[in-house]
């Protein structure tokens, strides 16, 4: 099954390899959505606290945060729903990896911390789509589907906030790094199905 989705902000799109993984796997793919959404509020909490004077960031994530605890819910009821229970995973090397890129200092630690959100989210998007329109399971692909405006609408608030705090041509020299940097973790999969392997 070619996969021909080009997200914006993405280097590269996934490789079917990960497809045919999720497929296989459609359980344990749930319960890493479940982790994915919860590290995803957290993320958006803690840039709350970091950045309390920035009040655009402070709008804008106040709802992002709100929204991944939703989704969090979301997924663990269809855990429920599936008998799968809540459990630890570990988890593949990409969010370390993009995390471990950030710069230390500010304002780059602001800078590069909204776009590696908007690169997580920006993958979301895209394999949630690919569940959505593949997963065998009719009702858990509706699901999928229906997150993915969210998705979408996430890493462009983040893009947004990158943009408004910095001018353009700073935020698309570092987002090329990162973004190269992102599709590198992903060209080796990773052994374990996980959203973002």
């Amino acid at each position: 099954m070619p996969i021909n989705t080009k997200i914006k902000l993405l280097c590269e799109p996934t490789h079917d390899l990960w497809l045919q993984q999720a497929l296989n796997n459609l359980d344990v793919i749930l319960l890493d959505h479940s982790h994915c959404e919860r590290k995803a509020a957290g993320v958006a909490v803690n840039l709350l606290f970091r950045y309390p004077s920035h009040q655009q960031l402070i709008y804008q994530l106040t709802s992002i945060a709100k929204e991944e605890l939703e989704h969090f819910e979301q997924v663990n009821y269809w855990l429920e729903k599936k008998s799968i229970p809540l459990a630890p995973l570990k988890p593949s090397p990409y969010g370390a990896t993009l995390k471990d890129a950030i710069r230390r200092h500010e304002p780059d630690r602001l800078l590069d911390s909204l776009l590696v959100s908007a690169l997580i989210e920006a993958r979301s998007h895209e394999r949630l789509g690919l569940l959505g329109e593949y997963c065998p399971e009719a009702e858990l692909a509706k699901f999928y589907r229906g997150l993915m405006a969210s998705e979408a609408r996430h890493y462009g608030i983040y893009w947004v906030l990158a943009t408004q705090y910095f001018d353009r041509a700073t935020v698309e020299e570092r987002l090329e790094e990162l973004a190269e940097l992102e599709s590198d973790i992903l060209r080796n999969l990773y052994p374990e199905p996980r959203i973002h392997s």
